[in-house]
């Protein structure tokens, strides 16, 4: 499994989260539930790859 690829994931996830809840009275009304969303499903995938790659590190 590719870390660096996964580490870049994991940090653009978290900033684009970071990023809405910083913006969020910027962005229009009829965006903001599909951007919330989508940040939502990175999120939780990052975190996934975070925790798949901590189990997997002593297997290495």
């Amino acid at each position: 499994m590719d870390t660096t690829s996964t580490l870049i994931f994991i940090i653009a996830a978290f900033s684009l989260g970071a990023v809405i809840l910083m913006r969020r009275e910027q962005i229009p009304q009829t965006m903001r539930r599909g951007m919330a969303l989508v940040a939502i499903v990175l999120i939780a995938f990052a975190f996934f790859a975070l925790v798949f790659s901590f189990l997997n590190l002593g297997k290495t």
